[in-house]
């Protein structure tokens, strides 16, 4: 191995953070006419997609911790746009659905996947590849780490 590969333009992690971070720039400008930050907006588009869900399992798909999750919860639930309730079978779990008003927010919510799609700069296809190569990469990651 070479010194080159000690480069920081050489690796992965750094690219894929600087991306990562350049998304973040760009859905805070596209989200703050929704008046959502990117976790937020992650939140709504596990529910729009499955309804009410246990908190557990929101953190399950959005690969976050219930420390993590729980303040953003308080956070869409103090706007109107969730109601968080405890299970009437398990009192220790408690349970997420939109609310009329988060329902709502979906339909201005469809614009935003062509936007960050269009701030790429790269054609559909490149950016649906990309996104299959990154969670391929991540079920990757994910084997590595016992």
């Amino acid at each position: 191995m070479t010194s080159e590969y000690l480069r920081l333009d050489q690796q992965i992690c750094f690219a894929l953070n600087a991306a990562s971070r350049a998304f973040g720039n760009v859905y805070r400008v596209v989200l703050r006419d929704l008046g959502l930050t990117y976790p937020q907006y992650l939140v709504m588009l596990v529910l729009w997609e499955h309804g009410e869900l246990p908190v557990k399992r929101i953190g399950e798909l959005l690969r976050l911790d219930s420390g993590t999750l729980s303040p953003l919860l308080k956070r869409l639930e103090a706007a109107g746009l969730v109601r968080r309730r405890r299970s009437a079978d398990d009192e220790r779990s408690v349970t997420v659905s939109p609310t009329e008003a988060g329902l709502a927010l979906r339909a201005d919510a469809e614009r935003i996947p062509r936007r960050i799609a269009e701030a790429t700069g790269l054609p559909l296809a490149e950016v649906v590849d990309l996104r299959e190569r990154l969670t391929r990469l991540t079920a990757a990651l994910d084997a590595a780490v016992p």
